[in-house]
């Protein structure tokens, strides 16, 4: 009889109640105070925030936030940038009952303005520097360093399938949606620690994105908090290049980053010494078998990828007591519930369907804030759809197949082609225009955008409008004039015929 492609090793153990996401991730702060928790690393920082210093910072600032007049469940938009600020005023709007609302410093005014036009946030985290659309209430950077100092908030323990966050994606629609997270988000992400990251208290993990990128607060921030672990982040502005002298200099144990950075780290095309490097990490785009195979031969030291997304983070891994195998991502992790969806269900071992997550798993998202349709488009039969494809083997391990639609992905953020069709489409120059993701050299791939009009537009004003309306990671880096875009017998765009139209 043939196996389904379902994997189930038992549900992960209820997250306890009352609950608050900041008090769990400061859990260790009062057994060790005096304990390094952040290390910003560069040549010219040298910053450390100890354990009992920062948990005073958060709860300071969540102090602040309420003396400030807001009400615990209440939204606010944070608009900070690349500073310990954003990891503290986060966890301290969480641990007063807030829910923050984490965005990219990249967004433009516009961006921003549709987010506060569909949060009605009740203020704003604002560094002025940061691009932000008007806001009746906004709360400047100067005024949350100055709440490091104020007495302590209590937390707010409550309900743990009760919102804490909220973080943005984009939609397939084409309009990027708010994803709702539970308290809950952080006790789930306990399942990663074994799956993917085998991390200890004892390490020292740096992480290479900024302090304003989710993936970063996640993994680079959270997690190793959440344990005990030491968090290190290179100073801003830090040249890839200089990585492995920080990992190096700074003894870190694990180093995670976007494929993007280690292809950048290995362009010097010598051994890389790393002497203190347990393994490497990596998510946020699919991790290629010929950058893996010269990440070991130049480190010495192995890599392991993961797969989730901004609803459910990572719940599909490969780690050190179970590697992937051959061309896999990995396995479910410990606790999760995944399947290979085809129409009727799972389909059987070996063949192709979408991944989906049990609608039971405690890191699952609450839904998209005001997009209930959406919300439950996403679902079936008690399944959170993915909309990625890919087919599991005998021993549980899925290999990644593809998108099933048109999304792209720009240096770990996923990006709708629609939303930045959307915004190029009122350039009084261009007729019509599509985008695809191309690639242009060997696992390098770049934005496109390609489009008809009555004469060819040049590159400098295309970014400039471009760059007026969004974010940097959603802009095209190249242009394309063509006569006509590809289209099928009912007149619809075909993306995917589109980057055999790039001569690069």
């Amino acid at each position: 009889m043939q196996m389904l492609s379902l994997f189930d090793q038992g549900a992960f153990a209820p997250c306890p109640s009352p609950f608050n996401l900041a008090a769990f991730v400061l859990r260790h702060a009062a057994a060790q105070p005096d304990k390094p928790a952040l290390e910003v690393v560069g040549a010219a920082t040298s910053q450390v925030w100890h354990f009992g210093q920062l948990e005073a910072a958060v709860r300071g600032t969540g102090t602040g936030l309420l003396r400030a007049g807001l009400v615990p469940g209440q939204i606010v938009l944070m608009r900070l940038g690349n500073t310990v600020d954003f990891p503290i005023a986060y966890l301290g709007a969480i641990a007063a009952g807030l829910v923050p609302v984490p965005t990219s410093s990249q967004l433009t005014e516009e961006e921003t303005a549709k987010m506060i036009g569909d949060l009605a946030p009740a203020a704003v985290l604002r560094d002025p520097q940061v691009a932000c659309a008007p806001h009746d209430n906004q709360i400047l950077l100067s005024d949350l360093q100055s709440m490091y100092l104020l007495p302590p908030c209590a937390y707010e323990m409550g309900d743990p399938d009760r919102m804490a966050y909220a973080v943005y994606t984009s939609g397939t629609s084409g309009k990027p949606r708010a994803v709702a997270h539970a308290h809950r988000a952080i006790w789930a992400r306990q399942m990663m620690i074994e799956g993917w990251y085998d991390l200890k208290p004892t390490d020292r993990l740096l992480h290479a994105g900024a302090f304003n990128w989710t993936l970063t607060l996640g993994t680079g921030l959270m997690d190793p908090w959440t344990i005990g672990a030491t968090a290190l982040i290179p100073e801003p502005g830090t040249d890839p290049a200089v990585l492995p002298t920080l990992l190096r200099q700074n003894k870190a144990t694990i180093f995670a980053s976007a494929p993007g950075v280690y292809r950048k780290l290995l362009k010097v095309k010598t051994a890389i010494s790393l002497p203190t490097l347990r393994h490497g990490l990596c998510a946020g785009e699919k991790l290629s078998s010929h950058l893996h195979r010269a990440w070991r031969d130049q480190t010495g030291t192995e890599l392991f990828e993961a797969y989730g997304m901004s609803e459910c983070s990572t719940f599909i891994s490969s780690s050190p007591a179970h590697p992937a195998r051959g061309e896999a991502l990995g396995q479910p992790q410990k606790g999760r519930r995944v399947a290979i969806l085809g129409p009727d269900g799972p389909v059987p071992q070996g063949q192709e369907g979408t991944i989906a997550i049990h609608q039971s798993d405690p890191g699952l998202m609450l839904g998209y804030i005001n997009a209930a349709e959406e919300s439950a488009a996403r679902m079936q039969d008690g399944w959170f759809l993915t909309g990625d494809q890919g087919a599991m083997a005998v021993d549980g391990q899925i290999s990644y197949l593809g998108r099933a639609d048109d999304m792209m992905n720009a240096g770990g953020f996923r990006v709708s082609p629609i939303e930045v069709e959307t915004q190029l489409a009122a350039h009084p120059g261009i007729t019509q225009v599509g985008v695809a993701s191309v690639e242009v050299k060997t696992d390098s791939h770049i934005i496109v955008a390609f489009y008809t009009g009555p004469e060819v537009l040049t590159a400098a004003e295309l970014e400039a409008f471009a760059a007026a309306h969004l974010a940097r990671y959603k802009q095209p880096r190249a242009y394309v004039h063509l006569d006509m875009l590809p289209s099928g017998a009912n007149g619809k765009l075909l993306r995917r015929a589109l980057p055999a139209y790039f001569k690069g």
